[in-house]
Formats: structure tokens, C-alpha cells, sequence
């Protein structure tokens, strides 16, 4: 797919982290339309499918990452990129379960009041665990060089912040 930029993945991610902050405040929401008499199917609905918008976005982020794998090992080691892909897993391991819990909000009476309830916390831990994917997946990008993978001229492109021990050397010429 020609049309399409490369790399994909840094485009891609943004979806998965922005559905990942704004998980809670459906979450939250949705528990407090319902406790003021709102009905549940369509309100839970809503903070159901965000579940779901944030799980196949992870997916599709993940994918992305994968195929773009190949291309960054090249330029940072495999043990830089390991804690980025666990992180990854985890994200969408985290966000199905909290999904499922959701699904179970819908059953009637105390049993989906409950899932509700968990699903609805359950979304702050799917926020901590987007978090750690953005932050292993920025480690990779500012820390451990990994755009370096798409730049001109090995790496260096024209106005980019250099890292380690080149930029020391720079800085002293």
C-alpha cells in the first residue's frame, strides 16, 4: 500500500493512547448517567464501545509495530525493543479483560451493576498500562535512537536532536 506513510506505527499509536486517557471519563460517566436514571443499555453501550475502540486500535497499533520491527532492529537492540512489545501485550491483554467485564454490565441487577463498577475501574488500569507502552515506546524513539531507522545520512537528519557520545563529539568541534 503505497498510499500509506512509513513508518506507519508512530501514526497509528496516537489512537490507542488518546481512546486510553479518555477510557475513565467514559467509564465514570456512564456509572454516573445511570445512578441519576438514565437507562443503561445505551449509555453503557457507549463506554462499551470505547472499550472496544481501544482494544482494536491497540491492535492495529501493534501490528503496525510489528511489521516496523525489522527495520528498527537494525538500529537498536532487540533487548531496547523487548520491554516496548511486553508493555504492548500487556495493553491489550488488560483492555480485553476490562472489554469482557464490560460485556457482563449488561446483564441485569447486581451482577452487571457490579461489572459496571469494575469495568469503570478497570479502565484506570488500562490507562496505567498505556502508559507504560508510551513510555517504553518513547524510551525507543528519544532514548535508544529507533527513528533513526527511517532518517537520511545514518541516522542524522537535518535539525533532529542527536544522542550519546556523537553528540558530545559535536558539541566539541
Amino acid at each position: 500500500m503505497d498510499f500509506l506513510p512509513t513508518p506507519l506505527h508512530p501514526l497509528i499509536v496516537h489512537l490507542p493512547i488518546a481512546m486510553t486517557v479518555l477510557l475513565p471519563l467514559f467509564g465514570l460517566g456512564a456509572l454516573i448517567a445511570i445512578r441519576r436514571g438514565s437507562r443503561v443499555l445505551p449509555v453503557w453501550a457507549l463506554a462499551t464501545a470505547m472499550i472496544a475502540l481501544t482494544l482494536g486500535s491497540g491492535l492495529l497499533a501493534k501490528e503496525t509495530g510489528e511489521d516496523e520491527e525489522d527495520a528498527v532492529e537494525k538500529v537498536v537492540a532487540e533487548q531496547a525493543i523487548g520491554p516496548h512489545e511486553e508493555a504492548a501485550d500487556a495493553f491489550i491483554w488488560a483492555t480485553g479483560v476490562v472489554l469482557a467485564i464490560a460485556a457482563v454490565g449488561f446483564v441485569g441487577g447486581s451482577v452487571g451493576s457490579a461489572a459496571r463498577v469494575v469495568a469503570a475501574g478497570g479502565t484506570l488500569a488500562v490507562l496505567g498500562f498505556g502508559y507504560n507502552v508510551g513510555h517504553t515506546g518513547g524510551q525507543l524513539v528519544y532514548r535508544d535512537g529507533a527513528a533513526a531507522a527511517y532518517t537520511t545520512k545514518g541516522g542524522a537528519t537535518p535539525g533532529a536532536a542527536t544522542s550519546g557520545s556523537a553528540a558530545a563529539d559535536d558539541d566539541r568541534n
